[in-house]
């Protein structure tokens, strides 16, 4: 049986980031695929800035830094694949 995950907001925000990554051709889908969408990888980048900013205040200083440096990792990958 597999163990079960906990929710939390790092996974949240690493799921929304390979849902980013693999829209950006980065990274195989689940099937195994790779492909491109630019808005798909733009929107998920978004709710990521969505998400900074209704949580703004409310993180601690290490989702805070994590969540920032993942947004700009996130931008300037997809500018340099785009």
């Amino acid at each position: 049986m597999a163990e079960k995950m906990e929710a939390s907001l790092s996974i949240l925000i690493m799921s929304i980031a390979s849902s980013a990554v693999m829209a950006m051709g980065l990274a195989p889908d689940d099937s195994g695929k790779v492909s491109k969408d630019k808005n798909m990888a733009r929107f998920n980048i978004d709710l990521l800035l969505v998400l900074k900013a209704k949580t703004k205040g409310n993180l601690s200083k290490d989702e805070t830094e994590f969540l920032d440096n993942l947004i700009n990792d996130l931008q300037m990958k997809f500018v340099s694949v785009n």
